[in-house]
């Protein structure tokens, strides 16, 4: 985070599970309430940098209940908490001998509302890795004001290779929104692995930057009038009739 502030970033966004990423089928040791330490730390430093950042998402804790929320939280760059999500749809999915066996909703309770953060650079919609395949999510965030769209992620690499960069293009270009992705990369145990690849996408669709297999930093200057250029040449939003 101190490399991207140095870079000039303002806006800092973290990978799904940023803080610890457990083996798949284990409990999380580190689940805790949104107040608890991992946030705390994210605002100290959104304080100390000055910036906004996304806490990609965190364990949190469910009083009474084994299970978790998968739950992002959205840090303004004074230190305040300005949103928080959780995820709404669970990766219960068998990819195969090769891709591996998920079943978050055993260990992980699902949200159920759409959130929209209303900021100084407009309306941020949040979401968590497997919300991606549901565009009718992004799409009411738009229509709830959004004109960027975060998807952190740890993407398996069975389907990452194929639709990752797809999925993600996508919906920014149907939602003619900025695109921030990031994501887990690498190897966490032997039975999981993440495609990686963070992207940030432009309301065109275009890839603005990009990052490969192993931890790195991606910067890319986003400009709103862009976006606004975009939604006035091709007034898809406006021109909804569903």
């Amino acid at each position: 985070m101190r490399e991207a502030a140095a870079r000039g970033a303002t806006f800092i966004a973290l990978p799904e599970m940023f803080a610890y990423l457990r083996r798949e089928g284990q409990r999380f040791p580190h689940a805790q309430p949104v107040d608890g330490e991992i946030v705390g730390r994210v605002r100290a430093w959104a304080r100390e940098l000055s910036v906004r950042i996304l806490a990609g998402s965190i364990a949190e804790s469910l009083p009474g209940s084994e299970r978790v929320h998968n739950t992002s939280v959205l840090v303004a760059p004074g230190g305040a908490i300005e949103a928080v999500y959780r995820k709404i749809h669970l990766f219960d999915v068998d990819l195969g001998a090769t891709g591996g066996v998920f079943t978050e909703s055993k260990s992980i309770a699902p949200g159920d509302d759409v959130v929209v953060a209303d900021t100084g650079i407009g309306g941020i919609g949040l979401s968590v890795c497997y919300d991606l395949r549901f565009p009718e999510l992004y799409r009411a965030q738009a229509a709830r004001g959004a004109r960027w769209l975060v998807v952190p992620s740890a993407f398996a690499r069975a389907t990452g290779k194929d639709h990752w960069e797809v999925l993600l293009r996508a919906r920014a270009i149907e939602n003619q929104c900025f695109v921030l992705a990031p994501a887990q990369c690498g190897v966490h145990s032997p039975e999981r692995a993440s495609h990686g690849r963070s992207l940030i996408v432009d309301p065109w669709g275009i890839v603005l930057a990009q990052l490969g297999d192993s931890p790195g930093v991606a910067v890319a200057d986003c400009s709103i009038a862009e976006l606004e250029r975009v939604r006035a040449s091709v007034p898809a939003l406006r021109h909804r009739r569903l």
